[in-house]
């Protein structure tokens, strides 16, 4: 009998290194133009890949959703996500503010409660505590992670938390009927953002127009993947390798931006790491 892990393993590699590419690529853009301008290309791209996708898959009726308060609630945290996120890593370097993205799951944990009713475990405790035991290495004085933007990367990985556990309060729609709402709900808020703030007047260069179209390229293909790995194998045996993101966050931080991470950043971002993978295995045996 076939390995699920055998068609998965791929589909969440690719999708990890598409979601670094595009973080890396906004990461660049941000540097240059609006904030608001690289978050709307992102989702309007997005839009333009994942629609057919869903059409394809799911049918002429692809957009129906049982849950429409939820899923609009839910792709504006995705929303606040990414406006934290990349405007974050405008100030700081990408590994570490990848790393510190990476509390999310453990976030989930804390709100878990609250909004799902459920009582954490105390594995799940124990791997909050050690990603924050990882941001402390991260987050110190004399560090590039030092810096108030530090409070935006946090907020990203609050607000990914929520559309974590928004996610498992839509069960009766489709996983393309998500991934297109998440695209849908962005691209009209930011597109009526970016025109209100009179973002549309800019000049680009052929380099970045290429780079503004592969932010929703490689959106829009990296949750596609994402989607793919999840529908192959259980999502306990894919979570773990979801962090391998971080490999190709770090190799991008230093083939084009010329940082690596310091002997004690990579120690947090191990724990955090760690402290990820430790409560998958312990949730798999469970």
């Amino acid at each position: 009998m076939e390995h699920p892990l055998r068609r998965a393993l791929p589909l969440i590699v690719f999708a990890g290194l598409c979601f670094a590419s595009l973080d890396a690529t906004a990461k660049f853009l941000v540097a240059d133009h609006g904030l608001l301008l690289v978050v709307w290309a992102r989702y309007v791209g997005q839009m333009l890949v994942s629609t057919p996708i869903a059409w394809q898959r799911g049918g002429s009726g692809f957009w129906r959703t049982r849950h429409p308060g939820v899923q609009l609630i839910r792709s504006m945290c995705l929303v606040s996500a990414t406006l934290c996120f990349f405007g974050g890593l405008r100030f700081l370097p990408l590994a570490e503010g990848t790393a510190i993205a990476f509390l999310a799951p453990m976030f989930a944990i804390l709100f878990s409660g609250p909004l799902l009713g459920e009582k954490p475990t105390r594995a799940r405790w124990l791997s909050a505590i050690g990603g924050f035991a990882g941001i402390l290495f991260l987050v110190r004085p004399g560090t590039a992670i030092f810096h108030p933007a530090t409070a935006l990367l946090v907020m990203a990985a609050i607000s990914n938390a929520f559309y974590q556990l928004l996610t498992r309060k839509v069960p009766g729609d489709t996983p393309h009927t998500t991934l297109f709402y998440s695209g849908l709900v962005g691209s009209i808020v930011l597109t009526a953002a970016v025109a209100a703030s009179d973002g549309f007047h800019f000049s680009l260069s052929a380099r970045e127009t290429l780079l503004f179209a592969l932010l929703g390229i490689f959106a829009g293909l990296g949750h596609f993947c994402l989607i793919g790995a999840f529908l192959r194998a259980p999502a306990s045996l894919v979570a773990p390798f979801t962090y391998l993101h971080m490999i190709w966050a770090t190799v991008y931080g230093y083939v084009v931006f010329a940082h690596l991470p310091d002997g004690l950043s990579a120690v947090g971002m191990a724990i955090i790491v760690a402290s990820g993978v430790a409560l998958v295995l312990h949730e798999r045996r469970r």
